[in-house]
Protein backbone atom coordinates (compact mmCIF):
# COMPACT_ATOMS: atom_id res chain seq x y z
CA UNK A 1 0.00 0.00 0.00
CA UNK A 2 2.96 1.88 0.56
CA UNK A 3 6.10 3.65 -0.66
CA UNK A 4 9.10 1.46 1.67
CA UNK A 5 11.27 4.56 1.26
CA UNK A 6 8.59 7.32 1.58
CA UNK A 7 8.97 8.48 5.27
CA UNK A 8 4.98 9.30 5.15
CA UNK A 9 4.05 6.04 4.19
CA UNK A 10 6.98 4.66 6.99
CA UNK A 11 4.71 6.78 9.49
CA UNK A 12 1.26 5.48 8.58
CA UNK A 13 2.42 1.98 9.14
CA UNK A 14 4.58 2.55 12.24
CA UNK A 15 7.62 2.26 11.20
CA UNK A 16 8.93 5.87 12.27
CA UNK A 17 7.65 7.58 15.34
CA UNK A 18 5.15 10.45 15.03
CA UNK A 19 2.94 12.13 17.25
CA UNK A 20 -0.65 10.60 15.81
CA UNK A 21 -3.46 12.48 16.65
CA UNK A 22 -6.15 10.54 14.52
CA UNK A 23 -6.32 7.65 12.44
CA UNK A 24 -8.56 5.27 10.56
CA UNK A 25 -8.68 2.92 7.68
CA UNK A 26 -7.60 5.88 5.13
CA UNK A 27 -5.60 7.92 6.55
CA UNK A 28 -3.25 8.93 9.26
CA UNK A 29 -3.06 12.85 10.99
CA UNK A 30 0.11 13.63 12.90
CA UNK A 31 1.71 16.95 14.38
CA UNK A 32 4.61 18.69 11.46
CA UNK A 33 7.71 19.31 13.14
CA UNK A 34 7.98 22.66 12.40
CA UNK A 35 4.46 23.89 13.13
CA UNK A 36 3.38 27.46 11.95
CA UNK A 37 1.19 27.41 14.52
CA UNK A 38 -0.30 26.02 17.53
CA UNK A 39 -1.43 22.72 16.63
CA UNK A 40 -0.16 22.42 13.23
CA UNK A 41 -0.85 19.02 11.94
CA UNK A 42 -0.61 17.20 8.54
CA UNK A 43 -3.53 14.52 7.27
CA UNK A 44 -1.88 11.53 4.74
CA UNK A 45 -3.82 9.11 2.98
CA UNK A 46 -2.34 5.45 3.79
CA UNK A 47 -2.12 4.99 -0.01
CA UNK A 48 0.75 6.02 -1.25
CA UNK A 49 0.15 8.66 -3.87
CA UNK A 50 2.69 11.49 -4.85
CA UNK A 51 0.48 14.59 -4.86
CA UNK A 52 -2.29 16.02 -5.71
CA UNK A 53 -2.37 15.04 -9.75
CA UNK A 54 -1.54 11.19 -8.36
CA UNK A 55 -4.19 10.87 -6.01
CA UNK A 56 -7.25 8.72 -6.70
CA UNK A 57 -10.45 10.44 -5.75
CA UNK A 58 -11.63 8.23 -3.06
CA UNK A 59 -8.36 8.85 -1.51
CA UNK A 60 -8.51 12.33 -1.96
CA UNK A 61 -11.97 12.38 -0.43
CA UNK A 62 -10.79 10.44 2.38
CA UNK A 63 -7.99 12.85 3.25
CA UNK A 64 -10.29 16.08 3.20
CA UNK A 65 -12.73 14.35 5.39
CA UNK A 66 -10.31 13.39 8.07
CA UNK A 67 -9.16 17.11 7.72
CA UNK A 68 -12.22 18.18 8.39
CA UNK A 69 -12.87 15.85 11.37
CA UNK A 70 -9.58 17.45 12.71
CA UNK A 71 -10.57 20.93 12.24
CA UNK A 72 -13.44 20.26 13.76
CA UNK A 73 -11.16 18.93 17.18
CA UNK A 74 -8.72 21.89 17.11
CA UNK A 75 -11.51 24.36 17.19
CA UNK A 76 -13.39 22.32 19.84
CA UNK A 77 -10.36 21.57 22.06
CA UNK A 78 -7.46 24.21 21.05
CA UNK A 79 -10.12 26.69 21.01
CA UNK A 80 -8.74 28.18 17.41
CA UNK A 81 -10.30 31.40 15.84
CA UNK A 82 -10.19 29.82 12.77
CA UNK A 83 -8.25 26.51 10.14
CA UNK A 84 -6.12 27.24 7.42
CA UNK A 85 -6.12 23.58 4.83
CA UNK A 86 -2.55 23.57 2.72
CA UNK A 87 -1.62 21.54 0.16
CA UNK A 88 1.82 21.78 -2.08
CA UNK A 89 1.84 19.49 -4.83
CA UNK A 90 5.73 19.91 -6.67
CA UNK A 91 8.49 21.69 -5.82
CA UNK A 92 7.82 25.07 -6.84
CA UNK A 93 4.96 25.10 -4.29
CA UNK A 94 6.86 24.29 -1.60
CA UNK A 95 6.43 20.53 -1.90
CA UNK A 96 9.36 18.82 0.35
CA UNK A 97 7.89 15.59 1.14
CA UNK A 98 6.80 13.27 -1.98
CA UNK A 99 3.83 11.96 -0.40
CA UNK A 100 0.57 13.93 -0.51
CA UNK A 101 -0.84 15.78 2.34
CA UNK A 102 -2.90 18.39 3.81
CA UNK A 103 -1.67 20.72 6.03
CA UNK A 104 -4.05 21.71 8.93
CA UNK A 105 -3.38 24.82 10.38
CA UNK A 106 -5.14 26.28 13.39
CA UNK A 107 -5.04 30.09 13.73
CA UNK A 108 -5.23 32.19 16.58
CA UNK A 109 -6.23 36.15 16.21
CA UNK A 110 -3.22 36.81 17.87
CA UNK A 111 -0.82 34.77 15.94
CA UNK A 112 1.83 35.88 13.49
CA UNK A 113 1.51 33.75 10.40
CA UNK A 114 0.93 36.08 7.25
CA UNK A 115 0.23 35.10 3.26
CA UNK A 116 3.88 35.17 2.07
CA UNK A 117 2.53 37.39 -0.30
CA UNK A 118 -0.10 40.01 -1.53
CA UNK A 119 -2.50 39.78 -3.65
CA UNK A 120 -1.90 41.26 -7.26
CA UNK A 121 -4.24 43.39 -9.70
CA UNK A 122 -3.94 41.80 -12.96
CA UNK A 123 -3.30 44.01 -15.93
CA UNK A 124 -6.15 44.73 -18.43
CA UNK A 125 -8.17 41.70 -19.59
CA UNK A 126 -5.82 39.02 -17.48
CA UNK A 127 -8.57 37.29 -15.54
CA UNK A 128 -10.60 37.18 -19.15
CA UNK A 129 -7.35 35.47 -20.93
CA UNK A 130 -6.66 32.94 -17.88
CA UNK A 131 -10.42 31.80 -17.53
CA UNK A 132 -10.33 31.43 -21.65
CA UNK A 133 -7.14 28.76 -21.09
CA UNK A 134 -8.55 27.15 -18.21
CA UNK A 135 -12.54 26.80 -20.18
Amino acid sequence: MGDDDCLFCRIASGDVDAEIVDSDDHTVAFMDIAPRTRGHALVIPRKHAEHLYAIDDESLGHTVVAAKRLAQRMKDRLGCDGINLLNSTEEAAWQTVPHFHVHVIPRYADDPLELPVQPQQPEGDELSRVADELR
